[in-house]
């Protein structure tokens, strides 16, 4: 078994969290469980530990009730290991070390809803081209839960930092943070353009980590026809690694778009956006040229924005 350290100060709430997922495996688990990873084979080839020490990491999950097994087949019997709601707890953690490592280890420290296009965080997100989004639900602006992946063709889907139908709701200091400004332009540029979407075979979401009332007021105010939804526990960007920022005591994500298949397979990442207006037509035009046969077998010319 794992040699463990039990940490002695029973009064300090770091300290007691460390003893849980004080290991650095701990928390990588925890990473890919977040993404859609749930079988121990899955997880032993994705992050290359022996068996030996993925058992045991994953035993010491369970029993600290970070994680669930589940049978998932009788013969032989094997296991699914899935987030509990302890666990879930702990995603705005794995985003603070995410926002952490792209400011200070891949960035140089500045807050900012934006990147460098040749900036290891913009490859990140740009390596997210042919992998699957986890089945998952978000909910929209009236509380409702829905699966951000339409039953269409393709799904774009839009992040973006947020909007707000009052000017004095955004955080102090907004305009100032390099990439924030915009949103509304982006929200109402898809608004405008939503009968081309449709009839280029896609439906059009909006994801922002704000609060699902914040953005009915917001929607209702643009006249938006299409769903916001909420990923304000960081479910999407903890399943896809998004990259985020914070402001106003909030984790936002960096605007980014994208382009998804019927099939749940990401085809086109637009990342990062420095013309908002561009990027809008630049998604359709990905739409538009994707051939219907593409469409159905779930392949789709890549290119970068």
């Amino acid at each position: 078994m794992a040699q463990r350290t039990h940490l002695g100060d029973a009064d300090c709430s770091i300290a007691q969290a460390l003893d849980v997922v004080g290991d650095w495996w701990t928390l990588l688990i925890v990473r890919d469980t977040a993404r859609g990873l749930h079988r121990f084979d899955e997880l032993q080839r994705e992050l290359g530990m022996s068996r030996k020490v993925l058992a045991e990491r994953l035993k010491l999950l369970v029993e600290a009730g970070v994680l669930t097994r589940t049978p998932y087949q009788e013969r032989p019997v094997r296991h699914e290991y899935r987030l509990t709601p302890r666990g879930r707890g702990l995603l705005p953690v794995l985003v603070a070390l995410q926002d952490w490592g792209d400011a200070w280890i891949l960035g140089e420290g500045e807050m900012t809803a934006t990147t460098e296009e040749s900036s290891k965080e913009a490859a990140r997100v740009h390596a997210l081209r042919g992998t699957r989004l986890p089945e998952l639900l978000l909910p929209d602006r009236f509380g409702e839960l829905r699966d951000p992946v339409a039953d269409t063709a393709f799904t774009v889907l839009y992040c973006f930092p947020g909007a707000y139908a009052r000017s004095e709701s955004y955080p102090p200091g907004w305009a100032g943070i390099p990439g924030a400004k915009g949103c509304t332009l982006e929200s109402c540029t898809f608004r405008d353009q939503l009968a081309e979407f449709t009839a280029a075979g896609a439906t059009v979401h909006g994801v922002s980590t704000q609060r699902p009332d914040e953005q009915r007021e917001f929607a209702e105010h643009e006249r938006l026809r299409f769903p916001l939804l909420s990923d304000a526990e960081l479910d999407l960007v903890t399943a896809l690694r998004l990259p985020t920022f914070r402001a106003g005591g909030v984790s936002r994500m960096k605007r980014l778009t994208l382009v998804v298949d019927r099939e749940r397979t990401v085809r086109e990442v637009f990342y990062p956006i420095g013309d908002i207006e561009a990027s809008v037509a630049a998604a359709l035009e990905a739409v538009r040229s994707a051939p219907r046969a593409a469409a159905a077998s779930g392949t789709m010319p890549s290119r970068r924005p």
